[in-house]
């Protein structure tokens, strides 16, 4: 198995085995979601870049988590910390002490909230008593609460034989955080001078691997239904209506990250990709009666 997969992302589905080892007794409350939860739905999505991540995302449901284990106790028990950057401890953000190539390396594994769910706090989501920088409020998720499954999730190292079956965000779910991602981080650039490293466009390929993968009527009818859920029906509503300014032609920015992370693929193809499928699902949104569920 190790021949398939960068060492990077085998050592990240590593760190995250750890962390769902760490946690096994708040599961009921863990969903899988980012690249690690991408990937699973669509493989390679007829890609030439391959499937590359150096972190795990996991989103915690508040109204499912136990008082024990201590979230933070349990992550530092495990051998994982709270991250820094410039001095700064980081919310949310647990390191772990990994070997990359013979190197040794820093691996995160991000334990989030949806915004929603959070708690008056402005980052750290405040869910006593557990440990106020252990979890990160963050915009977008909502719908990970609502549209996931049980999957397998395995080791994809040679002597590590771990499988677990976990909860994993559903692909629409996952293409509405990632819209939502990138439109933030996009205006942020703009907005914010020094702001631009904010804007990645592996996000923007992580879309196009979405559209490839799934069927468009297969999305719209997931997102047609999350439009219309108390808990997801905003940020559904939000990422869909970002989605065309993003994605709809061939120079929209989204379109243009997409390309520039997707290299040795051609950058034009790429791009007119987005822009088809961006119609695609529009078109399928529409026949399937978004805005209409009301």
């Amino acid at each position: 198995m190790s021949g398939v997969h960068s060492e990077e992302y085998i050592v990240a589905r590593r760190a995250l085995l750890d962390a769902f080892d760490a946690l096994e007794r708040q599961r009921q409350a863990l969903v899988l979601v980012g690249a690690q939860a991408i990937y699973l739905h669509t493989g390679s999505a007829d890609l030439a870049v391959a499937e590359y991540t150096t972190d795990g995302d996991v989103v915690i449901d508040p109204r499912l988590l136990g008082d024990e284990p201590e979230i933070a106790a349990a992550m530092r028990t495990a051998n994982f910390w709270l991250d820094e950057r410039h001095g700064r401890q980081l919310v949310g953000v647990w390191a772990s002490a990994r070997e990359i190539g013979g190197v040794p390396a820093t691996v995160t594994v991000d334990l989030l909230v949806p915004e929603a769910f959070g708690g008056s706090g402005r980052r750290a989501a405040r869910i006593p008593p557990h440990e106020r920088s252990a979890m990160l409020k963050v915009h977008g998720l909502e719908a990970a609460l609502v549209d996931h499954s049980e999957m397998e999730i395995a080791a994809l190292e040679d002597g590590d034989d771990r499988r677990v079956t976990v909860k994993v965000a559903g692909p629409a779910a996952l293409l509405i955080s990632k819209i939502i991602k990138v439109s933030e981080r996009v205006r942020d650039g703009v907005l914010q001078r020094g702001r631009a490293d904010r804007v990645k466009p592996k996000d923007a390929l992580d879309v196009l691997r979405i559209m490839r993968a799934i069927p468009g009527d297969r999305l719209a009818a997931a997102i047609v239904r999350l439009s219309g859920d108390e808990v997801a029906g905003g940020v559904t509503r939000e990422a869909v209506a970002s989605l065309p300014a993003l994605f709809a032609t061939v120079e929209s920015t989204g379109s243009l990250l997409a390309a520039e992370a997707a290299a040795p693929e051609p950058p034009d193809v790429i791009a007119a990709s987005c822009a088809a499928l961006c119609a695609e699902l529009m078109g399928a949104l529409r026949n399937a009666g978004f805005g209409n569920e009301g």
